[in-house]
């Protein structure tokens, strides 16, 4: 018997993606936002799904089922009761709204037979089932506790169950239009920070405000918008909020309640920003720490999975084995909706066929890769200038004294990777003992606001030595989803990965998860002393993560970037300054 191919798809809200199991191990998987270059692109994802269809020399026809990531008859339903409930105030935005509906949404039979010439029918589970399963069915656990949290999927905002085997019980859940997510959201839009794309930058503003409940004026005030109980279960004071009834977040009323207007974009953060960002993040924290203390006792299980947007808080996530029952933790590396075409593909896979689970996600570096050839033509035909490393060591050798010499390196290597974080595949990477270098990131490269931190990667066997982190490490570390402090020893030797509180986004890496990656923070550490290199996402402000040569060639050409480390070659940005970047010149074949 021949293999069985599953192809999971999620798109038309945000983070549009695709996955394709074979058997139960996934074998590709990308968002589309990588190949349109529109980040967080919602359409649906052809390319990404051509994408994966490609990697395995298949077509849509040699896929046994393919899954979606939500039921939209469902998700249409509570759309028009949000808007029915609200009429006459919600006219405005549902007249706006029905367009897509009827054009698409609830088209994805029509859209898949249009696209991609697919006449094969479509299985849909239910949103937070899909973010259920993206974590729990591709984990190393056969039985775990599950929480997802987001903005909202069909109806369901919040969700906890357990998982056993193949099966996945969801037993609770919160439903629209109450949500953490959508909470987090509207301070998000109040702070003039752009929603579902931007609640990351509250995150990291956070740290700068007052963490201290009695003291920060700004908790109370939220506090008045929340209610919480003892299980963690919650209540929004809906009068402060517009969602449900407009194309914008806070009312009136929360802004009154904070001392002032939505802040217009841009705009620079004064020390109230910094506190209401704080208080946000504490009441976030206490919801989850609540919930989860009471997953605990329901369930008696003590590993844990977490997926949906609300996952993708790593200052949190950093504190949840300290401040709950729980002594194990995994969480899928992309969190969000993007995750769950894994979600739906290992759904249908494992639950409905009632295959056994043996596979267990371990390899991020799931999207396109290029060959040396193929990376040594697009050098060519568009006349770059570049220097070859036949030998790997030579490379790692020139890279990390580039690297101590407070270079920034563009480093394209190995598949790109699946989910918002960039891993050592499609990284910007640079010398974190150098004070300036988060300035000069900010400044010259990444073109962001000035508060943002970088993130240290270390090899998996130093962490300990630098941070302040669980012991064993958990595995999401190795996806940058977990905050911990930096002893306080190193926090002046690493100044650039050293957030306001000490602390810093880890990242971990083992070798036999990306060797060349590896061996460079190594030979970095013998020129430095320390075995830390800042790795930053490589894009800039507004766009997302390369993905092909030309992109990485022309985010270096755009930016501050000195080097462009791809494959066996180096680019020197200044060797090709003679040409000007013009995208008509340069072809990305």
């Amino acid at each position: 018997m021949g293999s069985k191919y599953v192809l999971g798809v999620s798109c038309f809200y945000h983070d549009a993606s695709a996955a394709l199991l074979k058997d139960e191990v996934v074998v590709a998987a990308a968002e589309e936002e990588r190949f349109t270059r529109k980040k967080h692109d919602a359409s649906f994802p052809v390319n990404a799904i051509k994408y994966c269809l490609g990697s395995q020399s298949i077509n849509i026809n040699d896929v046994d089922y393919i899954g979606f990531y939500e039921k939209p008859f469902l998700k249409f339903e509570r759309i028009l009761y949000q808007h029915i409930d609200s009429f006459p105030k919600s006219y405005k935005t549902f007249v706006s709204a029905l367009p897509s509906w009827f054009s698409e949404k609830l088209r994805v039979v029509k859209m898949f037979k249009k696209k991609l010439n697919c006449k094969k029918p479509i299985l849909f589970i239910e949103h937070h089932l899909a973010h259920a399963a993206s974590t729990f069915l591709v984990s190393p656990f056969k039985e775990a506790a599950i929480l997802t949290v987001d903005g909202v999927g069909e109806w369901t905002t919040t969700a906890y169950g357990f998982g056993k085997e193949n099966e996945i019980n969801l037993i609770k859940e919160i439903k629209f239009p109450h949500s953490l997510g959508l909470l987090y959201s509207t301070i998000t839009a109040y702070l003039g920070f752009s929603v579902n794309n931007s609640e990351y930058k509250v995150m990291g503003l956070s740290p700068y405000g007052n963490m201290d409940r009695k003291t920060n004026p700004y908790y109370d005030k939220l506090k008045q918008v929340i209610d919480i109980k003892q299980d963690g279960s919650y209540r929004l004071d809906m009068s402060y909020f517009v969602y449900h009834y407009k194309d914008r977040m806070p009312s009136q009323k929360l802004c009154n309640l904070l001392g002032g207007p939505v802040e217009k974009r841009g705009v620079d953060m004064t020390q109230r920003h910094k506190d209401i960002a704080a208080a946000l993040q504490m009441i976030t924290e206490e919801v989850i720490t609540k919930i989860l203390k009471h997953i605990h006792s329901e369930t008696k299980m003590d590993d844990l999975v977490i997926a949906g947007g609300v996952a993708l808080n790593s200052v949190y996530n950093g504190k949840i084995l300290r401040n709950t029952p729980f002594e194990k933790i995994w969480i899928q590396p992309n969190a969000s909706d993007g995750g769950t075409s894994i979600g739906v593909a290992s759904y249908i896979y494992h639950t409905l066929l009632r295959h056994k689970r043996s596979y267990k996600f371990d390899n991020a570096y799931l999207g396109p890769s290029f060959s040396t050839d193929e990376v040594k033509s697009f050098l060519d035909k568009n006349s770059i200038r570049y220097d070859t490393f036949k030998d790997e060591k030579d490379l790692i050798e020139k890279t990390s004294s580039l690297l101590f010499e407070d270079k920034v390196i563009g480093w394209f290597q190995k598949g790109m990777e699946w989910g918002p974080r960039a891993l050592g595949a499609r990284s910007i990477l640079s010398n974190p003992l150098n004070p300036k270098m988060q300035e000069i990131l900010n400044a010259k490269v990444k073109h962001r606001e000035k508060f943002r931190p970088f993130a240290p990667v270390v090899c998996a066997e130093d962490a300990k030595v630098y941070f302040d982190c669980d012991d064993p490490l958990p595995e999401p570390v190795d996806y940058m989803l977990m905050v911990y402090s930096i002893k306080e020893k190193w926090r002046n030797k690493i100044p650039s990965v050293t957030h306001v509180d000490g602390s810093g986004r880890l990242q971990t890496i083992r070798r036999n998860q990306n060797r060349q990656y590896y061996d460079l923070i190594k030979a970095f550490g013998k020129k430095s002393g320390i075995p830390i290199l800042i790795n930053t996402s490589f894009n800039i402000r507004g766009e997302p993560i390369v993905c092909t040569p030309y992109d990485a060639y022309k985010c270096m050409m755009g930016t501050g970037i000195d080097y462009l480390v791809i494959d066996k070659f180096i680019v020197k940005r200044d060797n090709n300054l003679q040409h000007a970047w013009d995208s008509e010149k340069y072809t990305n074949d």
